[in-house]
């Protein structure tokens, strides 16, 4: 099996499956729908429910909610991106190389179209919980998805990312691997958990996808962060090395500014919100000369690593867990 392919095929099938669950009736609020629907379905890796389903496969899993926590996670993923682009945030105008929900809808229509999104994702797991009243599986799954994208997951490592870029505070490792694992790491540890728990496994086994998310979840906003920078597909986008622009403290900017020869140059340009090729492509060249650029990519693949560790003596079924762990690989290694 080609991983490439086979991710790009799951990918397709999520997208039909979960667009059944966004609103379909017209009426007066319908630039919000119409708003909702443009973001869910302005591209993305769909990386969340693909993990969901994978987890839920390797237990091998029969609850039909499955499809309902897809759409759900994907919906507040999505509202999280929306809010991410706006101007009192990012003020990015393109992500994916398309126009942001703010610049195609307007500041105030992005902000409700997010707030719906994030309402209607527990609207939609609320529905499964009644169509299957008393299943404690669907119950402990709506726990976790509500825990992870509050203040003490996702929520809680955008105020901290917010507050480190608004108030110009040090960024040092804790810091960063608190934003890291709370901002981008709790969604991916709820898609492992909730496959696993919609599945019927016991909480051990779910205690160790939750492991393996956080690890994976770390791996994957490194790697997010190096294709902004190197990535060969991302180089043809509008939205190519913000991060530089937006001043933004990554592990890779956070591993060049220790190095006291190029310190002042780094905080120079990071801190000019400069969107000049010239300047940007010095400060890429720095990350390679101090092997920044490198010692995120190292780190990312050890934390895929022990994320493979820790459910190598989990019982799952073997196809699902070779794709799993193929899947993995895949999202950390790729650079094209």
């Amino acid at each position: 099996m080609e991983i490439r392919q086979e991710i790009k095929r799951r990918a397709a099938d999520i997208e039909a499956r979960i667009a059944p669950f966004l609103p379909q009736e017209k009426g007066f609020q319908q630039t919000v729908l119409d708003a909702m629907e443009y973001s869910v379905f302005a591209g993305g890796k769909r990386l969340r429910p693909m993990l969901m389903e994978a987890s839920y496969q390797m237990f091998d899993g029969t609850n039909p909610a499955i499809d309902d926590f897809m759409a759900a996670i994907e919906m507040i993923h999505t509202y999280s991106l929306i809010h991410d682009d706006l101007p009192a945030m990012d003020n990015d105008e393109y992500r994916r190389g398309k126009k942001t929900t703010h610049a195609v809808y307007g500041e105030a229509m992005a902000i409700l179209a997010g707030d719906a999104l994030l309402n209607y994702a527990f609207e939609t797991v609320a529905a499964a919980l009644t169509r299957n009243e008393g299943d404690w599986r669907i119950v402990r799954a709506f726990s976790v998805l509500a825990q992870k994208a509050g203040i003490y997951g996702m929520i809680g490592g955008q105020v901290v990312d917010v507050e480190s870029e608004k108030t110009g505070q040090t960024i040092d490792r804790n810091r960063l691997d608190f934003i890291y694992r709370l901002k981008t790491g709790a969604l991916i540890e709820a898609s492992l958990m909730i496959g696993a728990i919609l599945a019927g496994a016991d909480e051990v086994s779910v205690a160790r996808m939750q492991e393996a998310g956080a690890k994976l979840g770390l791996a994957f906003q490194i790697q997010d962060d190096l294709l902004n920078l190197v990535g060969t597909k991302e180089a043809a986008n509008k939205d190519f090395r913000t991060d530089i622009t937006e001043g933004k403290r990554t592990l890779v900017a956070v591993h060049a500014l220790s190095d006291e020869r190029h310190h002042d140059e780094v905080e120079a340009i990071l801190s000019s919100g400069t969107d000049d090729p010239a300047q940007l492509a010095r400060a890429v060249e720095i990350f390679q000369e101090t092997d920044s650029i490198d010692y995120a990519h190292t780190y990312a693949l050890d934390l895929t690593a022990k994320a493979k560790a820790a459910i190598e003596n989990v019982e799952l079924d073997p196809h699902a867990r070779e794709l799993f762990l193929s899947m993995a690989d895949f999202f950390v290694e790729r650079l094209n």
